[in-house]
């Protein structure tokens, strides 16, 4: 007898649907028949939602997460069963130039959603935050990788604004509300749909492409872990699932995920340039220091092993061909 899929006619609400991650989740859960809500800013966005005509697949709600009976009526009108709050701002180098818009979209946007589904009917049954790897702060190399109770100390503008979303939304799932609430800590997330280009990967392959000059914000000594987007997608999905099953057992957990390899930035560009025939030659400036960023930042998937038996299935030179295909095919859709 086939096993019935979880997530059929669940009805699933994704913030920042128009998002990177938003987009290939809701892509995902489409798939599996869910019945996908989402709110999202605008429709005039470059975005893999509506690249692939994803929208006309979901119900749509555009309107800012600040609203708050924007949301609480959102959630009511289409019965959500399933929230993932993915929605924020996600540049670093914006925080650190509108610190105030970056806190009030990442901490005033979460408490708004949480506040709505606490003083709704409680028809929601997991919860499923996005924080980051950032929240954490600077630890430095010899205390890496982040362990999922380290204490969170950061000091950026970006980095805070995850760190106080997390914390509330800890004492949401705090027996004092008891929401059920999963935290989830992901390094740097790659993949088809990555539409912002200030990102490494996306820029790097888009300046091989469009053949011009690759502007480095540093000196290419920094330290990430990549993790495909199909991977986090299978993160969300496996969590959600176990947190709407059992929430007195899963209900304020935090999990980290990441490859557990570290890599240079300069690594990084280094591998795309080659496989992009480019020349890397003087494009790191060994003098231009990280400013306003996290040196050194990597994960394991430890405890979400432990959990369930969960590791990633990707890897950053496995997946590069590929993602530079489709980089290719939507960077020259229209020429």
């Amino acid at each position: 007898m086939k096993k019935k899929n979880f997530w059929y006619r669940k009805n699933v609400l994704i913030t920042g649907i128009t998002g990177f991650v938003g987009s290939n989740l809701a892509k995902n859960l489409i798939e599996n028949k869910a019945n996908i809500t989402g709110i999202g800013k605008s429709q005039k966005v470059e975005s893999l939602l509506f690249y692939e005509n994803l929208d006309k697949k979901c119900n749509l709600v555009f309107g800012n997460i600040l609203d708050k009976d924007l949301i609480q009526n959102t959630i009511r009108k289409y019965n959500i069963e399933i929230c993932f709050h993915l929605a924020a701002q996600i540049e670093v180098g914006s925080a650190k130039q509108y610190p105030f818009e970056t806190w009030e979209s990442n901490i005033r946007g979460t408490y708004n959603i949480l506040e709505a589904i606490r003083t709704s009917e409680k028809n929601v049954k997991a919860i499923i935050i996005a924080s980051s790897d950032k929240a954490y702060g600077e630890y430095g190399i010899k205390k890496m990788p982040y362990k999922e109770n380290y204490e969170l100390k950061p000091i950026f503008p970006y980095d805070t604004s995850k760190a106080c979303a997390d914390m509330i939304a800890r004492s949401y799932a705090s027996k004092l509300y008891k929401l059920p609430i999963i935290i989830t800590r992901f390094s740097n997330i790659f993949g088809p749909g990555q539409l912002n280009f200030t990102a490494l990967i996306p820029e790097a392959i888009r300046s091989c492409l469009l053949n011009y000059k690759f502007l480095s914000r540093s000196n290419g000594r920094g330290i990430r872990d990549f993790i495909y987007v199909d991977d986090i997608v299978d993160v969300y999905k496996l969590l959600a699932e176990k947190i709407f099953k059992n929430p007195k057992k899963y209900t304020g957990e935090i999990f980290n995920a990441g490859t557990g390899k570290k890599y240079s930035i300069k690594y990084i560009v280094s591998k795309i340039f080659a496989y992009g025939n480019k020349n890397t030659k003087n494009i790191f400036n060994k003098n231009k220091k990280m400013q306003g960023e996290i040196v050194v930042q990597y994960m394991n998937y430890k405890k979400l092993n432990n959990y369930f038996g969960w590791k990633p299935k990707n890897n950053f030179e496995k997946v590069l061909p590929s993602l530079f295909e489709w980089y290719k095919k939507y960077l020259f859709k229209n020429k």
